[in-house]
Order: structure tokens, then sequence, then C-alpha cells
């Protein structure tokens, strides 16, 4: 495949991912599908969150780079050895961004979310009762494999299901981006260095 059409196909493979990654941090800010906690987010909301890992790092920060990634794919005065490494320089910061994206996200499903929490001496309080000591939420190892603590956080309602499938989709989609980009900064360099192959019509 010519370096052109490689950068039009990865340009445009990158748009749902960014996409994805924004949705989700957005919906990382109304845990219970409230607003309660954008209202108070110091108290309510993750660290995590409010690095918008999803939001700049997976999502802006990549979908900028898809966008010149594709112009450059396109016939033009973009499709060309310059054009091509620009691309493979915006692909390097997508690759940066991505790997915010997973960083903030794979810290968010080891912290655990923010919550109303019954621990087990009976107290209830606001904590991020997963980062705490083992001892004092009664657990040998990550709450992730231990589903029936899940519910000792009371409100907001599912938040533990809520924060593991989001910051989990925003993974996963991260890593997808982190290869794409990869590919597109050596296929930049290769379109810089051999040219495009585009035929002009």
């Amino acid at each position: 495949m010519c370096t052109g059409h490689c950068a039009k196909f990865i340009g445009v493979a990158l748009y749902p991912f960014c996409v994805l990654c924004i949705f989700c941090n957005i919906l990382l800010l109304f845990p219970g599908w409230s607003t309660e906690a954008v209202n108070n987010p110091g108290e309510k909301l993750t660290e995590e969150v409010l690095y918008l890992g999803g939001f700049f790092g997976s999502g802006f920060l990549v979908l900028i780079p898809a966008i010149c990634i594709q112009c450059v794919g396109q016939r033009g005065t973009c499709n060309n050895r310059c054009g091509m490494l620009v691309s493979a320089v915006l692909s390097a910061v997508a690759v940066a961004g991505s790997i915010y994206g997973f960083v903030t996200s794979l810290l968010g499903l080891i912290r655990g979310p923010k919550c109303y929490y019954q621990f087990i001496t009976g107290d209830q309080r606001w904590t991020t009762p997963f980062k705490l000591e083992k001892e004092f939420i009664d657990l040998d190892r990550s709450y992730l494999f231990h589903r029936e603590v899940w519910t000792r956080c009371t409100m907001p309602e599912g938040v533990v299901e809520f924060n593991v499938i989001l910051f989990a989709t925003i993974m996963v989609a991260s890593i997808i981006q982190i290869i794409l980009c990869v590919i597109q900064v050596i296929n930049g360099f290769f379109g810089f260095l051999c040219g495009t192959c585009q035929r002009k019509v």
C-alpha cells in the first residue's frame, strides 16, 4: 500500500476512537448519571477523572493529528514529502496523548472511584476506599477481584461498575490509538524519504 493511502486509512480509523474516549471521559464526570459530583468535583470525583486523560490525551491530542494525517493521505498540496514528515511528527504527538490517556485510565482503574463507602467498622464517608490500606477494607488484593465489596459504595449507585467500564474502554481505545499512530510515524518517515507514490491525475 502507498504511504499516502496508508495515512488516509489511519487518519480515518482514529476518529471513532477519539470520539469514544472523549465521550467516556465526559460520562465519568457524571457518576450515577447525576450532576451532583461535577458540582462538587474536589469532594466527589477522583484526580484521575479530573486529569481528563480521555478528553484531552486520547481525545483532542489525537483528533487534531488524525485530521492532519487524513489530509496528507488525500491527493493535493499536502500529499508530498513535507506533508508526510509533518504527519510523522503529529503522530508522535498523538502517541504521547494516547499514552497520557492510557496511564490516567490505568491509574483510575487501579485506584477505583470516589464514593460514599461503608467500612467494615460500620463508618460511612466520602472517600476513595480502594486506595486505602487493604486491612481497612478487608481485602487481600485489588478490589477488581472482589466484586462483593463493590456494593459497599452506596452512593453514587453502581459507581464502581461505571468507573471500571469507562476507564477500561478508554484504555483499550488508547492502546489501539498508540498502535495506529506508531504505524503512522513509521509510514510518515517512509513517505518523507521515498515519496507518497501517488500518481498525478
